[in-house]
């Protein structure tokens, strides 16, 4: 995993150019972990915008998601659906073309994490969770599955639509 030291993440690109901010974003998120009120709360809305901007990745995405399934890992209280809806919504991004090839040198540490997502779903089964949580746990669960059609699916579910699929209106 490139440490959040390390020089490259200046040669590494986010939608605003070099990604020399995000190590900062993800030591800040380190302390951040708790359920957000609201998509605008930092440090995800300057990670989500950075880094997943209209469904779009770059390669300073590839790095972060390591660190972002670490400090969800290794976190023992209740966590923020963003913890799984981002990984799962790069890996979505980068399977349908939305993104740069992974580099080798981040391709190892980004596939083991998204791998271990399950493994982290697992160690917050018992945290209370909204509809917005378990979605995005579902789609950490297809990703790290391999199913990023089903991951897809997850990600644009709602309320509206989950209702309308169960009244069954397909139109």
């Amino acid at each position: 995993m490139l440490s959040l030291e390390d020089h490259r993440w200046g040669e590494l690109q986010h939608v605003y150019g070099r990604a020399v901010d995000v190590p900062d974003l993800l030591r800040e998120l380190r302390s951040a972990t708790s359920p957000t009120k609201g998509y605008q709360e930092e440090p995800w809305y300057s990670l989500w915008s950075s880094l997943c901007h209209q469904g779009d990745v770059y390669t300073a995405s590839y790095a972060a998601v390591p660190h972002i399934v670490e400090i969800a890992a290794e976190t023992r209280t209740p966590i923020d659906s963003s913890f799984f809806q981002l990984p799962a919504a790069i890996e979505v991004a980068r399977r349908t073309g939305r993104g740069p090839e992974i580099s080798t040198e981040c391709a190892d540490d980004y596939h083991r994490a998204l791998a271990s997502l399950g493994e982290v779903v697992s160690l917050h089964r018992n945290d209370a969770w909204d509809q917005s949580m378990l979605l995005s746990a579902m789609a950490a669960q297809a990703v790290a599955k391999g199913h990023v059609d089903v991951a897809e699916v997850m990600l644009n579910l709602d309320s509206d639509l989950i209702a309308k699929i169960n009244r069954l209106e397909f139109n």
